[in-house]
Formats: structure tokens, C-alpha cells, sequence
């Protein structure tokens, strides 16, 4: 009896202790009892051991699929593991590396001779519920929410937070907001377990601005020089109203290079910054002091300048356009342009002649004391021919409309200046985005051809004009209507039809106004550019009609005596609003002048003195009606004007919109 008292004393006493055991897996003893045996225990000072695994399983990870997160462990029932072993290991640092998970443990929770069963214990990392934003503008808000990239529902991760910090900062510093603090703070959303708000926190302060800016070891370029040659960054102390006095470190990092490009342009090609520093301003708390030191080194000049692989020019040639004496200030910049850059440099004469793949490579041979030898290596090549000439991107326009203003034809040989002059063409036509006109070309050396692609954005020019109003003397209202892109050969043609008949580049226009019973006018014009369609001879006609009417003799009587009132200094007030009501009414339909008037003009492009020479001419009638009409000489009667205009005129601009280059003028004789 005393044997089974204690032996039932002793399963009492082990039962909390079995109960504190982490991991427990149940085996059943018998069909009456069970008892609960611990997790197995891993020594990983223990002999490594192969084990096949039998089953895994996820917990703590109800977002995702459990399969997924097996997928992604690089492990799967029936594989076989060492234990302890490097492949748990390398399934652990795969979820540690996704951030999505605060922690992650794998666990034994049996082992049966050859065979173990795993568990994968994730803890998820929280989701965002509210984000706020504070201490930003609506507009840098808006800026940074897109770039930050953190979103509602999303899980909030330390690197997430971190590159915030980072992008605001950044974000702020181009600003000018160079001491601004971020902090992203996170807290238990208490509605939404497993949830946290953040709180982006930022105090821009004050702009940075630049105060003094000192520059030591300069004698070539003085302070001002200096000043003006940095872009961004400016001495606050110089009154420059086209200059910027906010410090952004970036740009700081950019106008370095600029000053030591200016000191390479006069000659100094062993310019360094040797030490610059940025300290807050002792006057002021909100600036900051930028100090310089510059070793300007000696000032350098070219000496002899010689040729090597050129055979289509002479060197003497060469010489004469690169343009650069021996003796002249060393300036690297002047010499690139001079080869490769200006419209008359050295690889223009090339690729004008079909050289597409000639190249010029400058190099220093020989530095004696403060002069510099240069070797100009050319590749000339052979002449690339044009094989294919493709146009991409046109809507509006026939093709053959234009590829006629093309100066670039299959089988010619390559010219940059023709494709230049191309651009300015397809410019001129008004039917494309001027800005957006690109070339693509592809050279293709194994045959020595190449391939250009123009690539088009068609715009829309026509121009709708409607006003209706009433005024005082009646309707007054106005319609203008002008298609740039008509074709009236497609007048019976009503596929081709975009409210009137479009595609061939032709511009007709019709315009109407009145002013009541006092003044009416109708004109209509048209112009076809390409007057046959194979050369650029334009034909233009119009036709207008105006007709203007009097006032009544009672009325100017009536204004007689106002003028009369007021020269006397009477009081006409009251008088005045008389008059004009007595204006609304008083048209005379027996006084009138009426204007008919028809012309027909004629336009060539010439090829001399060179092809940017245009000729117009134009012959013109105009007659003149008139019936009690006071304010010409001619009061009553017809009057017939016969005109012959003569225009030579010129015209290089390369865009008739955004200028940058060419002249015009015109000399005209009628």
C-alpha cells in the first residue's frame, strides 16, 4: 500500500514540470492514458547527423500561404538534412534578408530514428494603418509620398523607415533645407492588432543660404570671376539678382568642376581644388561659409599642332579650320569644339562628305615648359551611303507630303548638314512638335550604309476663332477658321474628311466680322506649297470683301453741337448719353464705302545664291465703292488699284518658334 502511495505522489509532483516544456509532441501509451513527451533536444556541439524530413510547418504567418513560405525556405518533405547542418542556416538568412518578419526560429518538434519533423515560427513584422505627414508643405507631400514608398496595408520594415529618412532628407537639401531633421516614429494602432500609425516628423528649419564665400591661392581669375562662373552656388555678399544664394552640396559638388573648367579654358590645365570646407556662418545661424583653395599651376600654350591618317584634305587645310595658332592659350574645350562641335568644325567637313564613321582623337605628345605639342589621330574611313530612309510617328500628313521636304535621299552619300536642314524642313511644316523632331541614325559599317529613322510627333495648327456679342451698334461677332493641312484635290473624296478634306499640307482659310449695321467683312484664302507636287513652288490666292457704313447728317450735327458744349466748358453730362443712344441708331445705308479685292501670288525657292533664297510675287486688285463717303479725297464713284508686289528674300532660321540660330530679311518692291 505504502509502494502505490508513493509512486502516485510522484506523478503529481512531475506534472508542472513536464507542462513548462516549450515544444511537446503526445504519443499514445494505451487506449486508457497518454503522456506528454518533450520537444527533442539539439546540441550543436553534438556529431552532425543526416536526417529525412518528414513534415514542415509554418506558424505565426497568417498573411501568407503556408506553401509559399515553404517554397521560399529552399526546403521540402523528403529532402535530407544534416543536423546540426548549413542548411537550416542558409533557409534562415533567406527570411531575414525579405525584412518582412521580426523573427524567425526553426524548430524540431520530433525526431523518430532517421526522420525529423520541422517548424518554421515566423513573426510578422507590423502592417501601416495611417501615415502622417507633418511639418511639409501639400506639395512636398505629395512630391515625397510617391518616392517614399510607404503605403497603407503595407508591412513597415527599419530599412523601410531608414530610406525615408534618407529620400526627405535628400528631397529637403535640394531645397535648400540643408540642417533638416526627419524622424519616422511608429505606434500601436490599439484599434487594429498587429497594426502600427506612422508619424513622419520634419522640421525643415531654415533655408541654407551661402554667406562668404573665400577663395584663396586665385591670381588668373579674381573673386567675382569666380563667382559668376559657379551656377548654384553664390557669394550671398554679391549683388547678382540672376544668381542663386542657396547651398545645395550637390550643386557645390558641380560648380567645382566649373571653376576648374574656366581655369582650363585660359590656359591653366593643372588647376586643382586643393582643400575646400563648409562651416556655419558666425553672423548667421541660417548660412554657411564656403572656403577655397586653389593651386592654379602654370598657364600653358599650344605649340605644334600635326595631322596623322588624314588623306581626303590637306593638313594646311586642317590648320585653317581648326583655327588654333601656335602660340595661343592652351584651352581644351576650344580645341574640342573646333574638331568635332561647331557647325564649320574639322568632323563637319567629314560627315558632309559621307565620312560617318570619321573620328578625331587630340593627344598631348610633348609638354616642355609651359607649351603643349598636340598629335590629331584621324579615322577617316569610307563614305557611308544612305540605305533606307524611314518615317515614324506621322498622323496628320500624307507621306509623300512629307518626304518631299526631305534633303536626305536613299543612295546619296551621308551628310550631316543635309539632315540638319532636313529637321529645319519638317520644322517649317507646322505639323509636327518642333522639340521633339529626332533623328535615329544607324550606321551599319559591314557594307558601309546607313539607315535613318525620323521620328515625328504630329500637333495639330489649325486655328478656330469664334466671338458673338451685342453691342451698341447691334450683333457683333467674329469666325476665323484655318486648316493648314487641307487638300482640296480630296473634295469629292469623303474618307479623307477630318471636318474638311486634310492630308496634303495646303492651307485654306475663311474669316468673317461685323460690327452690326456699320461694318462687314469676308475674306477667303488658300496656298498650296508644292504647286504640282514635285517642286517647291508655291501658289496662293485670295478674295476679300468689306463694307463700311456712315452716319446720318442729323447725327453729325448733333455731335457738332456736343464738341460745342463741351469747348465752351458747358455741362454736357447728360448730354453726352444722348448722343451715344443717338450713335446706335443713326447708320446711313446711301453713305457707305465697300472694298472688293482678289489676289493671286506665286512663290520659288532659288538655288542662288544658295538655297535659303525664296522669290515671291504677287498681283492684286482692289476696287473701291464709294457713295457720300467725307474721309477721302474720292467722296463718290469707284476706285480700282492694280498692284505688283515683288519680294527676294531670305531665311536661315532653323525653327520658326524656338530660334536659336540663322537670320532673315526681305526686300520688296511694289
Amino acid at each position: 500500500m505504502n509502494k502505490f502511495v508513493n509512486i502516485l505522489l510522484g506523478l503529481l509532483l512531475a506534472l508542472p514540470m513536464v507542462a513548462q516544456v516549450d515544444s511537446v509532441a503526445l504519443v499514445a501509451v494505451d487506449t486508457v492514458a497518454a503522456v506528454v513527451v518533450p520537444a527533442p533536444v539539439i546540441e550543436y556541439t553534438m556529431q552532425r547527423k543526416t536526417y529525412e524530413i518528414a513534415d514542415i510547418k509554418v506558424t505565426g504567418a497568417d498573411n501568407y500561404e503556408d506553401f509559399v513560405l515553404i517554397g521560399f525556405s529552399g526546403l521540402a518533405v523528403g529532402d535530407k538534412i544534416e543536423v546540426p547542418g548549413d542548411q537550416i542556416t542558409k533557409s534562415l538568412k533567406r527570411f531575414w534578408k525579405q525584412g518582412l518578419f521580426s523573427d524567425v526560429k526553426f524548430k524540431a518538434t520530433k525526431i523518430e530514428g532517421d526522420k525529423i519533423w520541422l517548424e518554421i515560427a515566423l513573426q510578422q513584422r507590423p502592417r501601416v494603418s495611417e501615415i502622417a505627414y507633418n511639418g511639409l508643405r501639400k506639395t512636398e507631400q505629395e512630391d515625397l509620398e510617391v518616392k517614399v514608398g510607404i503605403q497603407k496595408g503595407g508591412q513597415m520594415t527599419p530599412d523601410l523607415a531608414d530610406r525615408a529618412k534618407k529620400i526627405i532628407t535628400k528631397y529637403l537639401q535640394e531645397k535648400g533645407f540643408y540642417g533638416a531633421e526627419v524622424q519616422v516614429l511608429q505606434f500601436n494602432d490599439l484599434n487594429h492588432p498587429g497594426y502600427v500609425k506612422v508619424a513622419i516628423n520634419v522640421n525643415k528649419k531654415d533655408k541654407t543660404r551661402v554667406g562668404h564665400i573665400y577663395i584663396t591661392g586665385n591670381e588668373a581669375l579674381t573673386h567675382n570671376q569666380i563667382n559668376h562662373v559657379m551656377k548654384k552656388t553664390n557669394d550671398n555678399h554679391i549683388i547678382n539678382l540672376f544668381q542663386t544664394k542657396k547651398f545645395v552640396e550637390e550643386e557645390f559638388e558641380n560648380d567645382k568642376k566649373l571653376i576648374l573648367e574656366k581655369y582650363n579654358e585660359i590656359g591653366y590645365r593643372d588647376a586643382i581644388i586643393v582643400a575646400d570646407s563648409v562651416t556655419r556662418s558666425k553672423e548667421d545661424s541660417t548660412r554657411v561659409d564656403i572656403y577655397l583653395t586653389i593651386d592654379e599651376g602654370n598657364k600653358y600654350y599650344f605649340r605644334d599642332i600635326t595631322w596623322v591618317g588624314n588623306t581626303v584634305y590637306p593638313f594646311e587645310y586642317l590648320d585653317a579650320v581648326l583655327g588654333i595658332k601656335k602660340g595661343d592659350t592652351y584651352n581644351l574645350k576650344e580645341l574640342n569644339k573646333r574638331l568635332n562641335e561647331d557647325d564649320d568644325a574639322v568632323a563637319k567637313l567629314y560627315t558632309d562628305q559621307g565620312y560617318l564613321f570619321f573620328s578625331v582623337d587630340p593627344v598631348e605628345v610633348r609638354i616642355e615648359n609651359d607649351s603643349i605639342d598636340f598629335e590629331m589621330r584621324m579615322y577617316e574611313g569610307k563614305p557611308a551611303t544612305i540605305n533606307e530612309i524611314n518615317i515614324v510617328g506621322n498622323t496628320r500628313v500624307y507621306e509623300h507630303v512629307v518626304r518631299r521636304e526631305l534633303y536626305t535621299k536613299p543612295g546619296q552619300l551621308y551628310s550631316q548638314s543635309d539632315i540638319m536642314r532636313t529637321l529645319r524642313e519638317l520644322a517649317q511644316m507646322g505639323h509636327f512638335d518642333q522639340e521633339k523632331l529626332v533623328p535615329d541614325i544607324q550606321p551599319n559599317p559591314e557594307d558601309g550604309t546607313v539607315d535613318i529613322t525620323y521620328q515625328l510627333e504630329t500637333k495639330s495648327s489649325d486655328q478656330i476663332e469664334f466671338s458673338l456679342g451685342w453691342g451698341a451698334t447691334g450683333l457683333v461677332g467674329s469666325l476665323g477658321l484655318k486648316f493648314t493641312n487641307f487638300a482640296i484635290q480630296n473634295l469629292f473624296n469623303p474618307k479623307s474628311y477630318r471636318i474638311v478634306p486634310q492630308g496634303e499640307g495646303q492651307t485654306f482659310s475663311i474669316n468673317a466680322r461685323t460690327n452690326g449695321v456699320y461694318y462687314t467683312s469676308a475674306s477667303i484664302s488658300f496656298l498650296e506649297p508644292w504647286l504640282g507636287g514635285k517642286r517647291p513652288n508655291s501658289l496662293s490666292a485670295s478674295i476679300f470683301f468689306a463694307s463700311q457704313t456712315g452716319y446720318s447728317d442729323r447725327y453729325y450735327q448733333a455731335y457738332e453741337d456736343l464738341y460745342n458744349n463741351y469747348y465752351y466748358n458747358y455741362n454736357y453730362a447728360g448730354q453726352s448719353d444722348y448722343y451715344q443712344q443717338l450713335q446706335e441708331s443713326e447708320a446711313d445705308p446711301d453713305k457707305y464705302l465697300r472694298t472688293f479685292g482678289v489676289s493671286v501670288g506665286y512663290g520659288k525657292r532659288l538655288s542662288w545664291p544658295d538655297d535659303y533664297f525664296s522669290f515671291y510675287g504677287e498681283l492684286s486688285y482692289q476696287l473701291y465703292m464709294l457713295k457720300d463717303w467725307p474721309y477721302m479725297i474720292l467722296t463718290d464713284g469707284n476706285s480700282h488699284n492694280l498692284a505688283l508686289n515683288l519680294q527676294l528674300s531670305r531665311s536661315s532660321i532653323d525653327n520658326p518658334i524656338y530660334t536659336r540660330r540663322g537670320s532673315q530679311f526681305t526686300l520688296g518692291l511694289k
